[in-house]
């Protein structure tokens, strides 16, 4: 019998967001990217970037939408994005957010139920949209 993931176990909704963001690496405090694509409580897609590795510590400082608070987080590269897969267009990098502190956590859950959701992915073995042209032609 299948049982339904509990609130942890559910990924966060994300959310379409165009935002600006410093991204840095811990390491040498390099600025590797500088806008925010999607977002969510526990995450973030940023673009466009600079080469990272899948595991690499980060620093992310951005402010919540509709609002004058900042949050400044630590992050893991938890996926690099290279552009060639399809709808993908440039380079970017999928980061999970450390725990935020509970104020700005909550602020930003508040903020992004105002936002969008992020349309899915192009995923691999999903039924591909047919195009216009093949239907009528």
């Amino acid at each position: 019998m299948r049982r339904s993931p509990t609130q942890a176990q559910r990924r966060a909704t994300r959310h379409a967001v165009r935002l600006e963001c410093q991204v840095v690496r811990e390491r040498d405090f390099q600025l590797i990217a500088d806008r925010i694509v999607n977002l969510s409580t526990t995450g973030l897609m940023v673009s466009p970037a600079d080469p990272a590795l899948t595991g690499e510590r980060l620093i992310v400082s951005f402010r919540i939408p509709h609002s004058g608070h900042w949050v400044d987080a630590e992050a893991t590269v938890a996926r690099v994005v290279h552009g060639r897969r399809p709808g993908e267009h440039t380079r970017g990098l999928a980061l999970e957010l450390e725990p935020v502190e509970e104020i700005p956590q909550m602020l930003l859950g508040r903020a992004l139920r105002r936002c969008p959701p992020s349309p899915p992915g192009h995923r691999p073995g999903r039924r591909g949209v047919v195009a216009l042209s093949e239907l009528l032609g």
